[in-house]
């Protein structure tokens, strides 16, 4: 390593001075005075989650503070997941450039980039995939690395998730000061001890890091705040370089149960917040900056400080819900869970509403996210832009404002926003592209006003179409897909992703020879026709489709119902066992399935004969998804026909499986 870790608060200021460099600090005396800078970064922090951006349930009061200290930019972007966010911060580079496309920065290194784009596939899969890169390539002149060679202390506190191996982490990549757990996506705890024992379970037997363990029972969120204020002592008298990179609001969602209590009695006017767990990790999370913030007051380094806060990626939406596959598969009686689900029941962690979806997803709510910028006497306090910015940005930004050049030897696809910051002009580029090959994989481009994803294979359950085009002006939710109706917008901005491509040398997905639909058990066409089964499976046989409940509350889900409610769903089935059944579904501008006025039911008689059943939906808006539960855990429920209407009359969607 480069230089030694932290081990422990009573060596701190002894290793600090120690690892002081004469003729760094000589350089610096002689050479113009440079502002400090601070990037603070959440993980997992989504676009509507401060008071700031028009959260009404969490309390944020130091990032709202820092907003009208600040400028707050309404269209910065992130990638879908950390590690490509991360290293493009660091690297002022594309993901598609620098490989690292997902979150697998706690997994070994590959041993060369061949590996990432596989020869060969089983014939169930139609495309070779790429795989992201686990590491930050030594070779990058990172962000630091620029920063120390020109006089600046470096330091690295908190999440890493570039590199799971010592060549790999922060001390190799231009940090000088490393206070890092192991690399994985969260920590193993949120309270001391944070290490891992050899079962699994917290405790203190090994580290992967140089994060140290404190007093039982300390809130790892604090204890990173107080290692950064004592770097930022340490180093008051010279230009600093701090990554305050936290792990809140991240998973396992460690939290404070004094803060949960309360926000537990708390509900949200908006309807759409509301998990206490995630209201109190924003809380420390809040605190910590606060207590950074202060530090620099008493000092007095406030007016020689840029402060960066800004976010990994878009909100978490998926997690601990119903829904979530990882989750389902975690024992009934794990204490993780069952503490979220005492405190939360089945929200989500949070709501990204009025923007679609959440993180790991190309739409808004994955890549859209908070970001706002101090410097004062050089940023305007209470300033907003709406420049369309992201993390390749960071590195040529933050150096301009640090009067340095972008090193020769980095290519750099980010452009600097410092007169923006300034209010002296605008940034010049034509477009902002967002590569993520995984998931529910595609590519983005934005262009003004203009969005449009290109995805890689159809999958209906997902997502309409391999074209969405939206117009986020007149549509921020991403309800309404015009690549129908606008195809020469979508000729055009397609044009400029197969210019990225190129430019960047992006690992694209490619047609695997060994494909074969029916090795893979599915027909050439779907017979279900888009309904998607979750908790059930389903069979097309004697002219309807059979559902067989595999979990407790099956349902099929789907997105193609197009138009604006209210609409009458039409059902034509027959249940072995009869029952309850339900339809609920979600807009542009609603989040949670289990909201208010987001449910209608019915009931299906047991019987052989066939029913007709009819259910009015008050829907408002354009429904994004619709599911449909039925009383299928008794025995089989059989469906001859499906039908929406509009109230026009005009049918909004249709499944019919038989004459």
């Amino acid at each position: 390593m480069d230089g030694p870790p932290f081990n422990g608060r009573m060596k701190h200021a002894l290793n600090i001075v120690t690892w002081a460099i004469p003729l760094i600090a000589a350089s610096v005396s002689a050479a113009p005075a440079r502002p400090n800078i601070i990037f603070f970064l959440v993980d997992d922090m989504g676009w509507m989650d401060c008071g700031a951006t028009g959260s009404q349930y969490y309390e944020t009061p130091n990032i709202d503070k820092l907003a009208t200290q600040g400028m707050l930019f309404r269209q910065a972007y992130a990638q879908p997941l950390c590690s490509p966010t991360r290293a493009s911060i660091l690297t002022g580079q594309y993901s598609a450039r620098h490989r690292i496309t997902s979150a697998t920065g706690h997994l070994p290194p590959q041993a060369s980039d061949e590996a990432l784009m596989p020869k060969a596939a089983g014939p169930g899969l139609p495309l070779l995939m790429p795989v992201s890169k686990n590491f930050l390539e030594p070779s990058q002149v990172t962000l630091a690395e620029a920063l120390r060679d020109a006089g600046y202390r470096t330091a690295h506190i908190g999440k890493w998730h570039l590199g799971l191996t010592q060549p790999y982490w922060p001390e190799r990549q231009g940090f000088e000061v490393a206070f890092h757990a192991e690399p994985s996506p969260g920590p193993a705890s949120y309270f001391s001890p944070y290490g891992v024992s050899a079962d699994g379970a917290p405790g203190p037997r090994h580290h992967v890091g140089t994060i140290t363990d404190g007093p039982a029972g300390e809130y790892i969120t604090d204890r990173l705040t107080d290692e950064a204020l004592t770097f930022i002592e340490a180093n008051k008298s010279q230009p600093f370089f701090l990554n305050l990179w936290q792990y809140g609001v991240h998973g396992p969602w460690g939290h404070k149960e004094a803060y949960t209590a309360a926000f537990a009695k708390k509900t949200d006017p908006r309807g759409v917040q509301g998990n206490p767990i995630m209201a109190s990790m924003l809380k420390s999370v809040d605190e910590s900056l606060g207590r950074i913030l202060a530090k620099l007051d008493e000092l007095k380094l406030t007016d020689s400080t840029i402060v960066v806060f800004y976010s990994d990626n878009g909100g978490n939406v998926h997690s601990n819900t119903p829904d979530d596959e990882k989750g389902k598969k975690r024992k009934a009686d794990d204490a993780r869970l069952l503490d979220w689900r005492k405190w939360a029941g089945d929200r989500p962690p949070t709501s990204n509403v009025p923007l679609r979806n959440g993180k790991g997803s190309l739409y808004e709510g994955g890549i859209r996210v908070p970001l706002i910028v101090r410097w004062p006497g050089r940023v305007a306090a209470g300033a907003t832009s709406d420049a369309v910015v992201g993390c390749i940005d960071m590195y040529p930004t933050l150096l301009e404002l640090a009067g340095l050049a972008v090193p020769a030897a980095q290519k750099v696809d980010g452009q600097s926003f410092a007169p923006v910051l300034r209010g002296t002009g605008a940034l010049a580029r034509e477009a902002y592209f967002t590569w993520f090959p995984h998931l529910v994989p595609g590519v983005a481009v934005r262009k003004g006003d203009w969005k449009l994803i290109r995805r890689f294979t159809e999958r209906p359950q997902d997502y309409e179409g391999l074209y969405e085009l939206f117009n986020l002006k007149d549509d921020l939710g991403e309800t309404t897909n015009l690549a129908a109706k606008r195809p020469e917008k979508v000729k055009e901005l397609d044009a400029l992703i197969d210019g990225f491509v190129k430019d960047t040398g992006a690992l694209y997905p490619k047609p695997n020879p060994a494909y074969r639909p029916a090795a893979a058990g599915a027909p050439a066409k779907d017979p279900a026709k888009g309904l998607v089964p979750k908790g059930c499976k389903i069979a097309v046989t004697g002219g309807a489709l059979r559902v067989e409940a595999e979990g407790q509350a099956p349902f099929l889900g789907t997105t193609q119902v197009k138009g604006k409610g209210p609409f009458t769903l039409q059902l034509r089935a027959r249940s072995v066992s009869g029952g309850p059944g339900k339809v609920q579904w979600v807009t542009g501008d609603q989040a949670n399935f289990n909201a208010p006025g987001q449910t209608a039911e019915f009931t299906l008689k047991s019987g052989a004969e066939w029913q007709d059943v009819t259910v009015a939906l008050p829907v408002e808006g354009q429904p994004r998804i619709v599911r449909l539960y039925l009383p299928a855990a008794g025995g089989p429920v059989e469906i001859a026909r499906i039908r929406c209407v509009g109230a026009d009359g005009r049918c909004a969607a249709e499944w019919a499986f038989g004459p």
